[in-house]
């Protein structure tokens, strides 16, 4: 009886997890060649070369920095929606998100090799992998997302019809 009432919530928080997911696997990529771009800057060399020798256990500090120092300006976010200015708040949640993603992506780049060598780490690692592949196959399994796909691949298609065709007098 439990879990007839529970299986809702169990897909609820999958479909939110997955969305989440998404985001993160949308945005990784892209965010880190950004990310990779301003890292030319010479003094963001150094600091590259300073993060790839790191220790394990520093690296694993590093990895969890940017979630503490991101706190506040979550808080401020919460504070500006509830002073009633509701969009700067969410703006600063999703201007937060994005560069908390791109400065996360570009960090474990460069510190994923000391973080393996933590037995702890490298095991909840391969777990968190193991899960999240399990759920995107999950989520690309769904009509929806199939539905979604061939729409942009119509889309797609019409826009490059749209450019191959000669221009109208």
């Amino acid at each position: 009886m439990l879990r007839l009432l529970l299986a809702p919530l169990r897909w609820l928080l999958r479909v939110v997890l997955a969305l989440l997911i998404l985001f993160e696997e949308w945005g990784w990529e892209p965010l880190r060649r950004v990310f990779a771009l301003i890292a030319k800057l010479p003094v963001i060399r150094q600091v590259e070369t300073l993060l790839k020798r790191l220790p394990p256990r520093w690296a694993f500090v590093v990895l969890v920095l940017p979630s503490l120092l991101i706190l506040p300006i979550k808080l401020l976010a919460v504070w500006l929606v509830a002073s009633g200015r509701v969009a700067l708040g969410v703006g600063v949640i999703v201007a937060a998100k994005v560069g908390g993603t791109a400065l996360l992506a570009w960090l474990f780049q460069l510190i994923q090799p000391a973080l393996m060598q933590l037995a702890w780490f490298a095991r909840l690692y391969g777990r968190w992998t193991a899960w999240k592949a399990e759920l995107l196959a999950w989520v690309r399994a769904s009509g929806v997302w199939r539905a979604a796909r061939a729409i942009k691949l119509r889309v797609k298609r019409l826009f490059r019809r749209a450019r191959a065709a000669p221009p109208q007098p």
